[in-house]
């Protein structure tokens, strides 16, 4: 579904990806593994087209995306929730929600908002609730939710669980598992090492902007 071959990216003058190569199939979950500053969001931001790969291919679902604005990679059927949730705080949890559905087909919106209100039931009893009020999990939630509004065939997470006590993060753990039981591929990118590697098919192990291990989740936790 998406692939990654030799793709390097920058800041400026400086190279933060140096050959980036991997892929996700149908339906699985990867995760991608590393320290702070290894490179794990920049390889994200870049498969969503900012900063753009200056070398090297992106692929998803078949069709070169190297090239493509992000308006139309979301519009593919990719969907990202970021680091640090960046939800729109002045706005409600469920204008946060129709912010998220902005590329997909109008006439899917109920039954796309009923499909995660029932996922996250938590956000149904807040939906007038502006977003900047919501606890750390809520909005974790929140931002995860909006992904999945544009109805993505793979949606990328990076630190769903970065500040989370460890309750959240199992809650957080079974959500994603729930996503991808319904249909959904992952691609997940965690500090939290354990938690990703359990719920994974497979994994990469990035270091300094570059692919240093890969394997299945098992072999990896080993």
């Amino acid at each position: 579904m998406l692939r990654l071959e030799n793709v390097h990216s920058y800041y400026g003058g400086i190279e933060a990806l140096h050959g980036v190569s991997l892929y996700v199939n149908s339906g699985e979950i990867v995760a991608m593994i590393g320290a702070n500053g290894a490179g794990k969001s920049t390889t994200l931001m870049t498969i969503c087209g900012e900063p753009r790969a200056r070398s090297g291919r992106i692929l998803f679902d078949g069709v070169d995306i190297t090239l493509e604005p992000t308006f139309q990679i979301i519009r593919n059927g990719l969907s990202h929730a970021p680091e640090g949730r960046r939800i729109f705080s002045r706005m409600t949890v469920l204008e946060n929600l129709q912010m998220g559905a902005v590329t997909s087909d109008p006439s899917h919106f109920q039954d796309d908002l009923n499909s995660v209100l029932n996922l996250f039931p938590i956000l149904d009893e807040r939906q007038q609730q502006r977003g900047g009020t919501l606890s750390g999990g809520e909005q974790q939630m929140l931002a995860i939710a909006r992904a999945l509004m544009s109805s993505p065939k793979l949606l990328i997470l990076d630190e769903p669980s970065l500040g989370l006590a460890p309750k959240l993060v199992q809650q957080i753990r079974d959500i994603i598992c729930n996503i991808n039981e319904q249909g959904t591929s992952v691609l997940l990118v965690e500090q939290n090492a354990t938690m990703a590697l359990s719920i994974a098919d497979r994994g990469y192990v990035i270091e300094n902007g570059r692919i240093v291990r890969e394997g299945t989740s098992r072999d990896l936790l080993a």
